[in-house]
């Protein structure tokens, strides 16, 4: 299991990686278009903008681990272990719910957006936007696990801890 979880976060990485690469890459592009041919490319701004979406929900429904996002826990680490554990489970479970249940109505407007295309690579603004829907099912399936495992193991308490010279 150690080496399918670590094959599949260096696959999100790398993949993450080469969409950063390309955007890089098309900002360059677009530098040298605009003030050495003076002749600006327009569908370079707009492939910017659509790998910074996708980098953005991929890298959030992928890469970010829980103790990476800026948290407030001073309240919720001044509880006991039991109200703690509550307090997570219903946190998790909040998440799962909410995501779950506004899955089907946000993939329908998604889905609405293949009739439209985006105004110089003309690609549907479906495809776009398709990355949301990933990161949902994502979040679901991380915070269902996350619920899982407070079951099993308890309350995270450190889980928001500052980890002075801690890597990876």
């Amino acid at each position: 299991m150690t080496f399918i979880s670590k094959w599949f976060t260096r696959g999100t990485e790398f993949i993450a990686a080469a969409m950063l690469a390309a955007m890089f890459s098309t900002f360059v592009l677009q530098i040298f278009s605009r003030y050495v041919l003076l002749e600006p490319f327009g569908w370079t701004l707009e492939l910017c903008l659509t790998l910074w979406v996708w980098i953005v929900f991929w890298g959030n429904a992928f890469i970010v681990r829980e103790r990476d996002h800026v948290s407030f826990d001073i309240l919720y680490l001044a509880l006991p272990r039991k109200a703690r554990q509550t307090v997570a489970l219903i946190s998790a479970a909040a998440i799962v719910i909410a995501m779950a249940w506004s899955f089907l109505p946000t993939w329908d407007y998604i889905d609405f957006l293949k009739i439209k295309k985006s105004a110089t690579l003309k690609i549907p603004m479906r495809t776009i936007f398709a990355i949301y829907g990933i990161f949902m099912i994502a979040v679901v399936l991380r915070y269902s696990w996350r619920f899982v495992r407070i079951l099993r193991d308890g309350p995270p308490d450190e889980a928001h801890a500052v980890h002075v010279g801690e890597e990876g």
